[in-house]
């Protein structure tokens, strides 16, 4: 395809072209980075059916970013996200020979709130939160087991994901599971499972048996779906769903999500003496200051 300027106006009918063969494109990506892409992407698509004639110029990402911002009104880290998938749709268009330059390159997601976007639960939340779940059947267990792992040790909801059932290992009645975390490509880190968590990872196996050691660990167990992998967007419902049980919500809707766990848990760890080191190792952050942003959350 020839090179075209900025400038170029371009149809609906030549865009949803150039995205369905992006999308295509991203099947050599892994399943969670290609379903984040096409997601996000997609709202871009939408908006441009009210654009009728597009050029790729950063004025227009800039109206699509306060689109995002003041129509959609989506958070900061969501307008980041969405932005950072035009980014790469126009660097494939540059490969393809469309585009000279990246008009979204110079568009920024705006500026961060001050306090989180998501918020920690109080320990007495946290004990009702988990009473709702009923183990009474192998979902209960099942989604019993996952909380733990992300309060006990935690992990994410991809790593959950991720998880093999070979990749939990019990010898001498010491369990270690392996796992996969963000942007890796080998399950090159484990953690040793004691306690509470020993326990609701050990008697949910007891339902996985028969499994292959190639199985997911944490599967569906919809009718139509029984045996698939579970999905990260599967594991969030799930702990709205016990939220929603536990009566935790309270017009906190927006707020009071799976990650409020993940707060939770640093918090209580922070609370017990852990230095922001010690809860940056144990749960993989990157910065100190995500740490210290975290811990200045009011409960």
């Amino acid at each position: 395809m020839k090179t075209t300027t900025e400038n170029q106006v371009f149809t609906l009918r030549n865009l949803l072209v150039l995205h369905t063969e992006y999308v295509n494109e991203l099947r050599k990506k892994t399943p969670e980075t290609r379903g984040t892409y096409e997601r996000t992407l997609r709202e871009f698509m939408r908006w441009l059916h009210s654009e009728k004639d597009f050029q790729f110029q950063e004025k227009n990402i800039e109206r699509y970013k306060q689109y995002l911002f003041k129509k959609k009104k989506l958070t900061h880290t969501s307008v980041v996200m969405y932005l950072s998938s035009v980014r790469k749709f126009c660097d494939y268009l540059i490969t393809r020979g469309v585009l000279r330059k990246n008009p979204a390159r110079g568009v920024r997601g705006g500026t961060p709130s001050i306090t989180h976007t998501r918020k920690s639960i109080s320990g007495s939340d946290l004990m009702k939160f988990l009473q709702a779940i009923d183990r009474s059947n192998e979902i209960g267990y099942r989604d019993f087991a996952m909380v733990k792992l992300m309060i006990g040790c935690g992990l994410s909801e991809i790593e959950l994901v991720r998880a093999d059932v070979g990749d939990v290992k019990i010898q001498r009645k010491k369990m270690e599971l392996r796992f996969q975390s963000k942007g890796r490509t080998e399950k090159d880190s484990s953690v040793i499972l004691s306690g509470e968590v020993f326990d609701a990872v050990k008697v949910y196996m007891i339902f996985r048996t028969k499994a292959k050691s190639s199985d997911p660990l944490f599967m569906s167990a919809g009718n139509r779906t029984r045996g698939d992998r579970m999905t990260s967007r599967g594991i969030r419902e799930r702990i709205n769903f016990y939220f929603a049980q536990a009566g935790i919500k309270n017009g906190e809707a927006r707020k009071i999500t799976a990650l409020s766990l993940r707060l939770t848990a640093i918090k209580m760890l922070a609370a017990s003496g852990a230095s922001v080191e010690e809860i940056q190792k144990k749960f993989r952050i990157k910065k100190t200051s995500t740490v210290e942003l975290y811990l200045k959350e009011p409960d």
